[in-house]
């Protein structure tokens, strides 16, 4: 296939492009920090209303946040180990095809371009190099046929990394009163307010990073931890009750 033309090259070296493109890291900060501060939080509440004391809730915490980090952080590498083997099943299954039917192949190709609506004298040249081009023709069709694109070989384990790191971050914040305050019944007071000012910042910032309305993004997130941690507590009472 053709190189870009130097003309081409001159204005795309004049317009840089700023879209934003770590949305697979945030969105596993997402999911760490969104659990860390939620699950802890209604963990210590509900002890505190069971009348447990600061130091059992603290313990009981810090072994669910490493439990749980484990746990978010394994899920992350699955996931994405999973990503990359259907990634890899389908490249092969792409290549056999254009091994062994090339013709069905290429007809493919020129469905795909005439649904852009590109005119069969338009996409003739273009279905002729790709096959002159085999590895371009199967990079096409991953991408504009089964919309895939090549995973990162690092992915798992960065998203496991990533997610147990947050999942530990902010699963400490609703626990921090419990290590100063010897008291649960006020503990518990200043782990609400911490961890409900920790979740309207962490939701104000989700909304910005995901273009959502960033207060809407930070009231709801705080709204689904506060009821998180009110059910919780609740739930203990009436037991002890």
């Amino acid at each position: 296939m053709g190189s870009v033309g130097e003309s081409d090259k001159y204005l795309l070296n004049r317009h840089k492009e700023s879209h934003f493109t770590a949305g697979e890291i945030v969105r596993d900060i997402i999911i760490g920090v969104s659990d860390g501060l939620t699950v802890p939080f209604a963990l210590a509440a509900g002890l505190s209303g069971a009348n447990a004391s600061s130091s059992i809730i603290l313990t009981a915490g810090i072994a669910e946040v490493a439990a749980g980090a484990i746990s978010m952080g394994l899920g992350g590498y699955l996931a994405a180990k999973s990503e990359a083997d259907h990634y890899a099943r389908e490249l092969q299954r792409e290549q056999e095809e254009i091994d062994t039917i090339p013709d069905t192949e290429a007809a493919e190709v020129a469905e795909i371009l005439a649904e852009y609506g590109v005119e069969p004298h338009e996409y003739g040249p273009v279905v002729n190099a790709l096959r002159k081009n085999p590895k371009a023709w199967l990079d096409f069709m991953m991408k504009f046929e089964l919309g895939l694109e090549k995973p990162d070989p690092k992915r798992p384990l960065q998203s496991a990394f990533t997610i147990a790191v947050s999942y530990v971050l902010g699963g400490l914040v609703p626990l921090l009163p419990y290590m100063f305050i010897p008291v649960a019944q006020k503990a518990v007071v200043a782990s609400v307010i911490v961890t409900i000012l920790a979740l309207l910042i962490f939701g104000f910032a989700k909304g910005y990073f995901t273009g959502s309305k960033p207060v809407w993004s930070a009231l709801q997130t705080a709204l689904i931890g506060a009821i998180a941690s009110a059910a919780a507590f609740g739930m203990a009472k009436a037991v002890q009750g």
